[in-house]
């Protein structure tokens, strides 16, 4: 078994291609009928308008409700540093995490959470 997609419900399908394209910065592949995919790596990811989501799930979609995207980059300051200079608002860090990850979080036009994720030596084992 493996994960194919990660699909998240967007109220304005541009602002959140823009956002994904020119804010985090994965590679734009396409839009067709309220759906964009980014190259993600092994994993797609995409975006679908929240409008014509309630046909495939049979219910009203409820936009950030939970969750976040992890983007693993080598340099998490210097991420830091172009976010900031881009003016977007940095919810937290840079900060190293005791399971070996230095962040910053932000958040994408629906409040979902993107957390930037440089790994870094663990401070604590697992358990």
């Amino acid at each position: 078994m493996e994960i194919g997609y990660v699909i998240l419900y967007v109220g304005d399908l541009d602002a959140s291609v823009a956002f994904y394209r020119d804010v985090v910065g994965l590679a734009y592949k396409f839009t067709d009928a309220g759906y964009a995919e980014f190259d993600a790596g092994g994993v797609r990811f995409a975006l679908y308008e929240r409008r014509r989501a309630e046909w495939l799930t049979g219910t009203e979609v409820t936009p950030g409700a939970g969750g976040e995207v992890v983007v693993r980059v080598d340099d998490v300051d210097a991420r830091a540093e172009r976010l900031r200079a881009a003016g977007v608002r940095v919810l937290s860090g840079p900060a190293d995490r005791p399971w070996g990850h230095r962040t910053v979080h932000i958040a994408d036009p629906d409040g979902f959470v993107v957390e930037f994720a440089q790994e870094i030596p663990r401070a604590r084992g697992r358990s």
